[in-house]
């Protein structure tokens, strides 16, 4: 991505015409309204969009454009010099993985950033199991990935998942306090006592629900791997889906996890950034 920075205040279309130049009128507009514009990491096609002294417009170059068309599973929420934010399907792995030609997120977005540049790069900050869908950040540099990953639980002011969990859950908020351990067979089990694990706490807010299943939204105070889907079974409402953690129906022919909301301490500015996606229908369709 190019930016460009106002000298002045202006309006969007008229300030592009003039960094652009002589690039036509209507090829501008075009590009306008395909969304190749960024202001604050968010597309614009307003034309008249007002623009301040320093804002920071970015460009999406045509390449680039077009490889955000052919992206599969995940659409881009964000994007400026140093993270993007991308809202993930259920089904596509978050990293690299290790068949080569997997469209993973991962692979996707490097050669997304590669074609401005072919030195560009994206670094792996955190993950969402490949069944699980919803918001994720990833870094542009591994300064920034250090950062995040070194001061993530003081950046992260909050993470909010929707779950769709099996049977009627009885208490409208709860909180779920244990301490985790992974085993040899990559099961991750949960103490409610001390025993050297990971200590987590998960708490929750029932939002809607019928005999078979309810919705809940869910708040991680840590972020332990498998965390939700763990104390989930732990309070007898395994997620939806999740036979690993003792689920026994499958509504949704997927995982009912998915990364709803994620703020945090922007690493270069400071600034608390907020990114959401709206659960899928299939969560309220199944939960009414």
């Amino acid at each position: 991505m190019i930016y460009y920075t106002a000298k002045e205040p202006t309006e969007l279309l008229k300030f592009m015409l003039e960094q652009l130049a002589p690039k036509s009128r209507n090829a501008i507009k075009s590009m306008l309204t395909r969304g190749q514009f960024f202001i604050d990491g968010k597309a614009v096609t307003q034309h008249n969009h007002p623009l301040k002294k320093g804002d920071q417009v970015g460009m999406l170059s045509n390449k680039s454009f077009k490889k955000i068309e052919t992206l599969e599973g995940l659409r881009i929420l964000h994007e400026d010099d140093d993270i993007i934010v991308i809202d993930k399907d259920a089904g596509i792995l978050s990293v690299a993985g290790k068949d080569h030609g997997e469209a993973t997120a991962y692979r996707q977005l490097m050669h997304y950033v590669k074609a401005d540049n072919r030195n560009n790069r994206i670094f792996v900050v955190h993950r969402l199991d490949r069944d699980t869908s919803g918001v994720m950040v990833y870094a542009k540099s591994e300064s920034i990935k250090d950062k995040l990953q070194e001061n993530w639980q003081t950046l992260v002011k909050e993470r909010i998942y929707t779950a769709l969990v099996e049977g009627s859950v009885r208490r409208d908020k709860g909180r779920i306090e244990s301490w985790l351990t992974e085993s040899k067979t990559m099961k991750v089990y949960s103490s409610r006592y001390d025993n050297g694990g990971k200590h987590a706490v998960t708490h929750y807010t029932k939002k809607q629900g019928n005999v078979n299943y309810s919705l809940l939204e869910v708040q991680l105070e840590t972020g332990r791997k498998n965390q939700i889907r763990v104390h989930m079974e732990e309070i007898g409402h395994p997620v939806a889906g999740d036979k690993k953690y003792g689920a026994k129906t499958n509504p949704l022919k997927r995982l009912g996890l998915h990364a709803t909301t994620i703020a945090f301490e922007h690493p270069r500015t400071g600034k608390v950034v907020k990114f959401s996606s709206p659960a899928p229908k299939g969560f309220l369709k199944v939960s009414r």
